[in-house]
């Protein structure tokens, strides 16, 4: 099962407000550091993850897989808020020691940032998706501004990603030279409407049949009484 990791967009001031990251924090937050190697060892992971899935090369198994990734990584930002709201975590704090608040803490982090990866790099697939639901928007913008104010990215070569991706994905004005660096020359294609449409149609078709099938095997159900002798 595909694990899904985090993205976190760097937002305008304007859009999502600016807010000091070090208001609140130790001058010195060991735990923080420590925590921001990790969260670099598991930016590897999910990227080498990605990879895998770019080179999987077959736009019909990249969509049922990123269906499904999306759907989780959205379930697990939703749960995650939950608990950070509930104890009411605020994200310039000092890094949390309880264990789950801190792992809320990850998954919100480390969530938003994988989203981005996968937004820039199936912009057409992720816009299918997030551009018609709200609840997405709304959790998203709520990572992000959560995200933006942790620290984690401060100075971090991963904050040049989120920042395409907030661009790409329309939640920042999108700059003059704003160019996806992981569009490709297949990107173009797919992301004319009629041969999207058709990839659409024909997976909408896959899972009908699937469904059909289930159906069917599942059958009439012949009850069985019991006769006492």
């Amino acid at each position: 099962m595909w694990s899904v990791g985090a993205v976190f967009l760097v937002f305008a001031a304007a859009t999502l407000g600016s807010a000091d990251p070090d208001a609140h924090r130790p001058r010195h937050d060991s735990n923080l550091e420590i925590y921001k190697r990790l969260f670099e060892t598991k930016r590897k992971d999910q990227l080498n993850a990605l990879k895998n899935l770019v080179e999987l090369n077959d736009i019909n198994q990249q969509y049922k897989i990123i269906d499904i990734m999306l759907k989780g990584l959205f379930k697990v930002l939703e749960d995650s808020r939950q608990v950070l709201v509930a104890a009411n975590m605020q994200p310039d704090d000092p890094f949390p020691m309880d264990d789950k608040i801190k792992e809320a803490y990850s998954h919100v982090v480390e969530n938003t940032a994988f989203f981005g990866d996968v937004a820039l790099r199936f912009p057409r697939i992720v816009h299918h998706y997030y551009d018609r639901n709200s609840d997405w928007s709304g959790l998203l913008r709520w990572g992000l501004n959560f995200c933006n104010q942790t620290g984690v990215f401060t100075g971090g070569a991963h904050q040049h990603v989120l920042t395409l991706m907030s661009q790409e994905l329309g939640i920042m004005e999108k700059s003059p030279d704003f160019i996806n660096p992981y569009r490709t020359e297949r990107d173009d294609v797919l992301h004319t409407a009629e041969v999207f449409q058709k990839i659409l149609r024909e997976e909408e078709k896959r899972r009908r049949k699937e469904e059909k099938r289930k159906e069917i095997r599942k059958g009439p159900r012949i009850s069985r009484s019991r006769t006492e002798l």
